[in-house]
């Protein structure tokens, strides 16, 4: 039986439609294509076994390789030592530059020698729908293979080797690269009925596959060159950025909260398909890359939300498929043991289902942060505003699921309340600022009903906070959200004093914190949760406490792996990542802290 590795040992590439995770010794072991909620391809992550790898390594290699990501992009280079010489391997998916919503749906494998001549193997065995589906390989008439498993199908070609099967799913093949030389390995998903024309799937040559990577890297390049970034952890910031630009479904302009399903946020399960587009995290993502200078996210986003939503409130919803679907059922995959054998794996995600009530203030702030950058809403976003308005006055009085998706009973959350008293605020402001028509004196009003119902009934004296629920005790660190929506100042005593007892009353050990306490329903005891950690430094260093919003910031900034990139939580008593990877909420929310931290200066 083979071993699992642990999250922080993956590196991630990208081409702005599908994903794909490569450990530390070049094995692909997790791939969705052709975009990243599409059924696996490879899942190793998940059952090293069962589903699915793809291995191209030196057959006697001398130690352990090391990787990097080409400066400024998302293809990754590892450089081995081996019997014979040295050679590097470049690894992506790559991206059409002329048009990313319409990608080549291509992994590329690049063996580089530097010195000598050394031998590699090479192992191809895709597992289709998620490990359930062992592909037919079919030699195609133009050279590699097809790999056909119902809707499913790729070309496999490789230009250094004869690939030839072993056994009825997988191919292998042996192949010597020299210095100065190359062999290309691609895999490029397409439909399964091409197979069968007069004219199928061909493999690239190998000058085309070299001018995609030329086209990959000075596309991701020419991407960065757009922002403008801070002093302070420049190069994790820029990394951070580019994630969460991988993230991005550029079809749509959807943003996927993460790369990956069921890695578990503890040891004793949790397990959730991240896949999908949720609409909070992508307002918070699209906020902290608008502030780098990189605005053409948040519209594209923006717009995904209302089409999406087909420009009605009542269509709202929490999230959607990257495509804007809106059915996205929650089942278990038996036959994948999950990451270590934590079950389940799950595709589809229930709550889907919920009626989370943060949405409305989220939706509107964006639209609000679009109308700054200078486009005022026309009369269809305007009524689609109103509309938001309408609902939220129906229903900010009804408890919820909260921020966090408690699958137990809904409660009076603190968070939710203060994004019905956004989506107030921000629609009184749009009609101020255009001339709109709208019965502001009643907007009014309930904006100032939701402020003193959170003022009065989510703080807790005794306590010295404002806590997760009105009347509760416990705490709950998406109330440091507060101020960053304008609620109150940065500075405003009860904030800080509310940022003190998170710190003190969520310790997870390291410097790190839990999001919340209390009974949630799920089973065992989650790890930290990076983002809630990283919004204490910057609620810290806005608030001016900034020695100890670096202190926060530091001990979050060391669970990110050799190549920067962060999970969703950490465990700190066994040094090791936990959750969905890499995450575009702690992603998000590096960015911001540091920013907060640079102006702190």
């Amino acid at each position: 039986m083979s071993s699992w590795r642990p999250i922080a040992d993956y590196a991630l590439i990208a081409d702005c439609c599908a994903v794909a995770l490569l450990s530390s010794d070049g094995d692909v072991d997790w791939c969705c294509l052709p975009r990243v909620d599409s059924g696996s391809c490879f899942a190793a992550i998940l059952d090293p076994d069962t589903g699915g790898q793809l291995r191209l390594r030196p057959k006697a290699p001398r130690g352990r390789p090391s990787r990097r990501y080409l400066e400024r992009t998302m293809v990754l280079e590892t450089t081995w030592e081996a019997e014979g010489g040295s050679l590097r391997v470049l690894d992506l998916l790559t991206v059409n530059a002329g048009d990313p919503g319409e990608p080549y749906h291509q992994l590329v494998r690049i063996a580089e020698g530097i010195e000598g001549e050394v031998e590699l193997e090479l192992y191809v065995g895709p597992r289709f729908d998620y490990g359930t589906a062992g592909p037919w390989m079919r030699r195609g008439e133009h050279g590699g293979f097809h790999a056909i498993a119902g809707d499913d199908a790729m070309v496999i070609a490789c230009d250094g080797c004869e690939l030839e099967r072993c056994g009825d799913h997988q191919l292998r093949g042996t192949l010597r690269v020299a210095a100065g030389e190359r062999a290309r390995l691609e895999l490029r998903s397409h439909a399964p009925e091409l197979v069968d024309t007069p004219e199928p799937p061909r493999p690239c040559s190998a000058q085309e596959l070299d001018r995609r990577l030329d086209e990959t890297v000075r596309f991701w390049r020419e991407w960065c060159e757009q922002g403008e970034l801070p002093e302070l952890d420049r190069a994790g910031v820029e990394r951070s950025a580019i994630v969460l630009k991988s993230l991005f479904y550029a079809r749509t302009g959807a943003l996927a909260a993460a790369a990956t399903t069921s890695l578990p946020e503890s040891r004793q399960g949790r397990t959730w398909d991240y896949r999908y587009s949720w609409v909070r995290d992508s307002v918070f993502a699209v906020r902290s890359l608008a502030e780098l200078g990189f605005e053409r996210a948040a519209d594209d986003f923006r717009r995904f939300v209302e089409r999406s939503a087909a420009g009605h409130a009542e269509e709202l919803r929490i999230v959607y498929g990257v495509g804007g679907e809106r059915r996205l059922p929650e089942l278990e995959i038996a036959e994948l043991r999950g990451w270590n054998g934590i079950a389940p794996v799950r595709v589809g995600n229930g709550a889907a289902g919920q009626d989370q009530h943060d949405v409305f203030g989220q939706v509107l702030d964006l639209i609000w942060r679009w109308h700054e950058r200078g486009s005022s809403p026309g009369d269809d976003v305007w009524n689609f505003v109103c509309g938001i308005v309408e609902r939220t006055e129906r229903e900010w009085r009804q408890p919820d699921p909260g921020l966090w998706e408690f699958r137990a009973d809904p409660k009076h959350f603190t968070h939710s309340k203060t994004m019905c008293w956004v989506a107030f605020d921000r629609a009184i402001r749009l009609a101020e600022d255009t001339g709109r028509e709208a019965p502001l004196e009643r907007w009014r009003e309930v904006r100032e009903e939701i402020a003193a119902a959170i003022r009065e009934r989510g703080w807790h004296e005794e306590v010295r906070a404002y806590t997760q629920a009105f009347g509760t005790e416990e705490l709950d660190a998406a109330v440091l959200r507060m101020p960053t929506v304008e609620f109150c100042a940065w500075d405003d005593e009860r904030i800080l004093a509310t940022a003190e007892a998170v710190r003190r009353g969520l310790d997870a050990g390291g410097g790190l914190i839990k999001r919340y306490v209390g009974d949630d329903g799920q089973p065992g005891q989650e790890g930290a949760f990076l983002a809630c950690t990283f919004w204490l430094a910057e609620v810290l260093a806005r608030g001016g406490r900034k020695a100890q919003a670096r202190e926060v910031f530091d001990a979050a900034l060391a669970t990110r792996n050799d190549l920067g990139l962060f999970s969703e939580e950490y465990d700190p008593e066994r040094g090791e990542m936990l959750g969905n990877f890499p995450q575009a909420l702690t992603h998000f929310s590096h960015i911001e802290a540091a920013l907060a931290l640079e102006a702190a200066d």
